[in-house]
């Protein structure tokens, strides 16, 4: 069978005026609208150049763009079977699925975006590093490593594309090491904290304590983890999931090997994202992976069309 798996970017995906691009192609007011009153504040407001230069903003426009989108390919029939997302991009996936309310999760990812920013507001972030094996990482990693300048493999993208998150020093440290050592790219991303290590424990464990008040439900479509790659159904676990996924490494690799073996044949990736396109790729050895953002609504949407009817 061909299943279709829907995949949300996270954090290093925004592009200034993404909501303003979604509302001129779409009809969403409602959806956005919707935001607005939620957060007491014009979400129009939130994409601009400058507005994205913080991380509660880009984690709000995030959510908002996947969810949009989403709902506009389930209105066209298409349906997935399958959502999963990267970092923030699990908040729009588990709205889709069923599992988390959109004003809930819009209130959830302000306060994530928040902690976030404050526990980290300068001096740190994600760095990707292409062309070397995991254990070439963590050596790298283990000689930069110090208390004064902490640095940790974050993201386990593919058997050779890796993030690590820390400081800055350490972070560049580790980069020029592994130039040094083959790497074929190296570069710092656009995101301004240390995500998916131990340096957001305590943000994460207050995001916590605000989710157990959340109502989540059981997801109506399989909710995919990118934190450990295997498919949730318990509104517990998932709520756990959303909560601590930012202190905890992210293991997108099996989450798409997991989805493969399950029959995926298509995976769809929701704005302003393409990175994810281009991993699933590497795992999909039959089938395709498209990114709306490139290929555009009404291409993806016939292919989802030949992909259900093949």
């Amino acid at each position: 069978m061909n299943r279709i798996l829907f995949t949300y970017p996270g954090q290093g995906a925004q592009i200034p005026g993404m909501l303003h691009s979604l509302s001129q192609t779409f009809p969403c007011q409602t959806w956005l609208d919707k935001a607005s009153e939620a957060l007491g504040e014009d979400v129009m407001a939130l994409d601009t150049a400058d507005a994205l230069k913080r991380t509660r903003a880009v984690q709000l426009c995030i959510l908002i763009a996947g969810v949009v989108m989403a709902d506009r390919l389930i209105q066209e029939k298409m349906l997935p079977d399958f959502v999963g997302g990267l970092s923030i991009g699990a908040f729009p996936a588990a709205v889709t699925s069923g599992a988390l309310d959109f004003t809930d999760a819009l209130k959830v990812v302000s306060l994530r975006g928040e902690l976030m920013e404050s526990a980290y507001p300068d001096g740190y972030g994600l760095s990707a590093i292409s062309g070397l094996i995991e254990k070439d990482v963590e050596t790298l990693i283990a000689a930069v490593q110090s208390p004064d300048n902490p640095v940790y493999l974050a993201n386990y993208n593919a058997t050779d594309q890796f993030v690590i998150a820390g400081s800055e020093a350490a972070m560049q440290a580790v980069l020029e090491k592994a130039r040094e050592k083959g790497a074929t790219k190296t570069d710092r991303l656009a995101v301004a904290v240390p995500s998916h290590c131990p340096l957001l424990g305590q943000a994460a464990q207050k995001l916590f304590e605000a989710i157990r008040k959340v109502p989540f439900k059981r997801p109506a479509i399989a909710y995919l983890s990118g934190s450990t790659g295997r498919v949730l159904w318990q509104p517990e676990r998932i709520a756990d999931d959303l909560a601590f996924n930012m202190a905890r490494p992210l293991y997108w690799a099996n989450a798409m090997t997991a989805a493969y073996e399950r029959g995926v044949r298509l995976a769809v990736e929701m704005p302003p994202g393409s990175v994810l396109t281009g991993l699933a790729k590497r795992v999909m050895t039959e089938g395709d992976a498209v990114s709306i953002q490139q290929e555009g609504f009404n291409t993806v949407l016939r292919l989802g069309q030949r992909k259900r009817t093949g």
